[in-house]
């Protein structure tokens, strides 16, 4: 859904308070639970939006970057209503109907237990390099996981054998109990604690998983890093995550970038910086240098009289956008390195050099004689290059 109003799922404005935001999902759980709306495809999509809603706007991070940018905007931050109702941002519903109503939903919760449901999903943390992060890469990562059992095909019984009706509430999947207090007698219903609210039991446990129906599995995951990512973007791929219960679908694998710091490039969004040291000589009288971009080296002119802190500006050398076309820039700020460690006659050709700028005769190192600028410019050059 393009242009979720996430205020308007919850029915609050704007402006609401964290306690009003709560207050309204509660109420919207009440009403459009699927334990209270059985077989409802309306409760049960409305459901999911106000989870979707709750997990954005109870999250004051989540909720700055929506009102900035809209829900088609979030990249990625929210992860858990896709995911239905499980997964690693959402909610446990069946705690929250215990919840409002003190477990007296026993028959309920037994369907809910039956009921094919979507595994969690799962988050994975992955370090790329500054150059896989402007080139796109492929990558293998381990993964664990959970998965349905293959010998007893997530059933959890043993090969030949079946659930059974459970003898402790007789297929019910609820207890009951009655408790006397001075008010009178009060009847609580509580799901099995035997099945655990699904009504049988397994005859006899599988092996393999112990009667659990489901393994945990180290897999190779391959996962693509497209171009231009940058530090928390988040990658989603469907169907990877946990196993799905009762043969419900997988959760999906949410993949958190960090992008590792480059020992000479540095990123501003699509733009890569970058600093340039160059001598004095070279700032005054200009140069032809090499500078590194992610694409190898490249010829850049200085020219005449560049002072420190100018930035030049290498067009197509960034990193790819994203969300669009092209490739930001490189800027290269040049810094003059002032030298140091001068010998006598370098610093006698300085001296020449400042006294025929400010349109005096040198002094007695100079011995009386009137020197052009660029001259003395020249034997600076050799003299600073012969001493390199």
């Amino acid at each position: 859904m393009s242009n979720k109003d996430y205020y308007a799922a919850l029915g609050v404005s704007k402006t609401a308070t964290e306690a009003e935001i709560k207050k309204a999902y509660k109420q919207q759980v009440k009403k459009y639970h699927p334990d209270l709306n059985p077989d409802s495809k309306t409760a049960e999509a409305k459901m999911k939006e106000i989870n979707e809603a709750y997990d954005v706007l109870s999250d004051a991070d989540k909720r700055a970057r929506y009102d900035q940018f809209g829900a088609d905007g979030m990249n990625g931050a929210y992860a858990g209503g896709a995911g239905g109702f499980g997964g690693f941002g959402g909610a446990d519903f069946g705690d929250i109907f215990d919840m409002f109503f003190n477990g007296a939903g026993g028959g309920r919760s037994a369907r809910r237990q039956n009921m094919a449901r979507q595994g969690d999903d799962v988050r994975l943390d992955v370090k790329v390099t500054f150059e896989e992060a402007a080139k796109g890469a492929t990558r293998e990562v381990p993964l664990t996981r959970s998965e349905n059992c293959p010998d007893c095909g997530g059933s959890g019984a043993k090969a030949g054998t079946g659930r059974i009706t459970c003898s402790h509430c007789g297929g019910s999947g609820q207890v009951s109990s009655t408790q006397t207090t001075p008010f009178g007698q009060f009847q609580t219903v509580k799901a099995c604690p035997r099945c655990g609210g699904r009504g049988s039991v397994v005859e006899t446990p599988c092996p393999t998983c112990s009667g659990n129906g489901r393994v945990r599995k180290q897999r190779k995951i391959k996962i693509n890093i497209p171009a231009g990512v940058d530090n928390d973007s988040r990658l989603r791929m469907s169907g990877e995550g946990e196993g799905g219960f009762n043969g419900g679908p997988s959760g999906d694998l949410y993949i958190f970038i960090t992008v590792e710091p480059h020992k000479y490039f540095r990123r501003n969004g699509d733009d890569i910086l970058c600093d340039l040291p160059i001598t004095m000589v070279q700032a005054a009288l200009g140069d032809e240098v090499e500078v590194e971009t992610l694409d190898g080296k490249v010829k850049l002119t200085i020219p005449e009289g560049t002072q420190s802190g100018t930035s030049f500006r290498l067009r197509g050398r960034g990193f790819p956008k994203l969300r669009g076309y092209g490739k930001g820039d490189q800027n290269v700020k040049v810094s003059v390195i002032t030298p140091s460690g001068l010998t006598a006659e370098q610093k006698d050709l300085l001296r020449q050099f400042a006294q025929a700028g400010s349109g005096k005769k040198p002094d007695n190192k100079g011995k009386g004689k009137e020197n052009k600028p660029k001259g003395f410019f020249n034997k600076i050059k050799d003299s600073i290059s012969d001493n390199k």
